[in-house]
């Protein structure tokens, strides 16, 4: 099985991990544990200093493989548990992990995105939670982390998505800038990391972690028990089929 990404390290030890899974980069239930598996890696390498993650094609990440849960839908338990364990292996990485968007973020995107330590963003990037109308739950409590209550619940209830200027505007993104100066910007932030003292590093990070408000992948796992509870009902699957088929669903 071919990995639905790219990794390079450079000598300055900045990881690179880049999404090439066309054509929108979004991962059925074996690309999300390898990805999990590959961050959790690269947390455990000590020749690792920062780790990056970005992606190739029209967007950085448009979620999960619906067509892999419409054909079988009892897959949604393993495609949670890739959720799952990546945005942990983001969030408890022992490296700081820098985001670099561009195009559509979308439900495991704002996962991603939510679970990293910084976000930069090209002017193009779109962030939403499209999980109501596919029939699932899935990003608030990780959206959370990036917007305020109401803006969130707004976005989780009708799927409207909000660009890189409001995202900039509500204090999620560190940077917007032209896409092509995305990966520059995210490398001379990630240098800067990468020149100070990985064991600081290391420990600012996990007590940055023990300061946050809750315990982020709690309320994920109380999130995804909704999203079972939502594959149980008719509606559910009624979402699933119009997504792949391309037609208005029917409620």
């Amino acid at each position: 099985m071919s990995k639905p990404y790219t990794l390079s390290i450079s000598d300055s030890g900045v990881a690179e991990l880049i999404f090439n899974k066309p054509p929108v980069n979004a991962f059925d239930s074996n690309g999300w544990l390898a990805i999990a598996a590959e961050i959790n890696t690269l947390s455990d390498n000590d020749a690792v200093r920062v780790v990056i993650i970005a992606a190739e094609g029209r967007g950085f990440c448009a979620g999960v493989d619906i067509k892999e849960l419409a054909a079988n839908p009892a897959m949604i338990t393993r495609v949670n548990k890739g959720n799952y364990d990546t945005f942990k292996a983001i969030h408890r990485c022992r490296k700081p992990v820098i985001v670099a968007l561009h195009g559509f973020v979308l439900g495991g995107g704002i996962g991603i995105s939510g679970a990293a330590d910084i976000i930069v963003a090209s002017e193009c990037a779109t962030f939403a939670v499209p999980e109501v109308d596919r029939g699932a739950m899935g990003g608030g409590a990780h959206l959370q982390r990036m917007f305020p209550v109401q803006k969130v619940r707004y976005m989780y209830f009708t799927g409207e998505a909000i660009d890189a200027q409001e995202a900039y505007r509500l204090g999620a993104i560190e940077k917007v800038v032209p896409r092509d100066q995305l990966m520059a910007t995210a490398r001379d932030i990630a240098d800067k990391i990468a020149e100070k003292s990985p064991r600081m590093i290391e420990l600012a990070k996990e007590a940055l972690n023990g300061v946050e408000d809750g315990n982020l992948e709690d309320k994920y796992r109380w999130e995804q028990g909704f999203t079972q509870e939502a594959y149980a009902e008719p509606d559910s699957q009624e979402a699933k089929d119009a997504f792949v088929e391309k037609r208005d669903a029917k409620f």
